[in-house]
């Protein structure tokens, strides 16, 4: 089967190599346009596109709007069968869904219809939920509402990030994606529609989503925490200044929310029910460090407090 495949992101990469070991033939990318990266804000290439550079020979697309007149002018040129899809972040209008002959089939990270949006993986984790997974399904015009070809599950462990969830689903989902495939071209495989309930939502995360409210319960804390790392990055303040808050472990000890209580090797920090031991922290304008030498840094004192409550008189 001659595949076009589309993705940006670094997880995409792993689904864009099975294909390539695959028996399908790839006869194209698609990816979102260079974007400004790194303090000097130079235009550089996605992972995808990065990727299949390196692969050499293989024509990369990277329409500004998959709607662009020119893209689908030749994305019907190169007439592919089907179109595999894991992040890549664009809207596909009617006019793109309706050129390959088995549709746009895209790896989702949840058990839909769980979590449709761009940020599953991360809404899972900071929901509670104890198992999550990955979906293969035809792209239709409506959020993630398509028939679902394929299922896997995935465990989610008391201490997984984001990225350590992503990583391990990226893996999974790439076999079943590539299984998908084969049983699209032999005909075996037959799309069911998602049922009507049990839908949820998973937009993606913003800076405002990722601030932590430290009356909450120090285990909702903890996810916010884990879902929100790598990114956007969970924070709260410290002397008026955004401190990301990258780990946290729990504990059995009682401190009021804010408060916070140093030693030689560790800090905690108050909630709404037990403390947390910050792990990891990522001060201002600085690179993330450990949170025992952050405070040793910035010599502590009495009324010092995490929250919004923190910003000195």
């Amino acid at each position: 089967m001659r595949v076009v495949f589309a993705g940006t992101p670094e997880p995409a990469v792993t689904a864009l190599e099975a294909i390539v070991a695959s028996r399908h033939e790839l006869v194209g990318v698609v990816t979102r346009p260079d974007a400004p990266a790194g303090r000097g804000r130079k235009l550089v290439a996605s992972p995808v596109a990065q990727y299949a550079e390196e692969l050499g020979g293989i024509e990369i697309l990277k329409p500004v709007k998959p709607s662009d007149p020119e893209f689908l002018a030749r994305m019907r040129e190169i007439a592919p069968d089907c179109c595999p899809v894991v992040a890549y972040g664009g809207l596909l209008p009617q006019a793109a869904l309706d050129i390959p002959q088995y549709g746009w089939i895209n790896l989702h990270f949840s058990v839909l219809p769980a979590w449709r949006g761009a940020a599953p993986v991360q809404h899972s984790i900071i929901a509670g939920d104890d198992v999550t997974g990955a979906s293969t399904f035809r792209i239709v015009k409506a959020l993630d509402a398509g028939p679902v070809f394929g299922i896997l599950t995935e465990p989610i462990g008391p201490t997984d990030t984001a990225g350590d969830l992503l990583h391990r689903l990226a893996v999974s989902g790439s076999k079943l994606l590539v299984d998908t495939l084969d049983g699209v071209e032999a005909g075996v495989l037959e799309a069911r529609e998602q049922p009507d309930d049990g839908v949820s939502l998973a937009p993606k995360l913003t800076v405002e989503d990722a601030e932590l409210d430290l009356t909450a319960p120090a285990q909702r804390v903890d996810r916010l925490v884990r879902g929100c790392n790598p990114a956007p990055g969970a924070w709260t303040t410290f002397r008026g200044e955004r401190l990301k808050v990258l780990a946290v472990r729990l504990t059995d000890e009682d401190l009021k929310p804010g408060e916070l209580q140093a030693t030689k090797s560790s800090v905690k920090v108050g909630t709404g029910s037990k403390a947390l031991e910050l792990v990891t922290v990522q001060p201002q304008g600085k690179k993330p460090m450990a949170a025992a030498d952050w405070a040793r840094g910035i010599r502590l004192i009495d009324e010092d407090r995490l929250g919004p409550s923190s910003e000195r008189a």
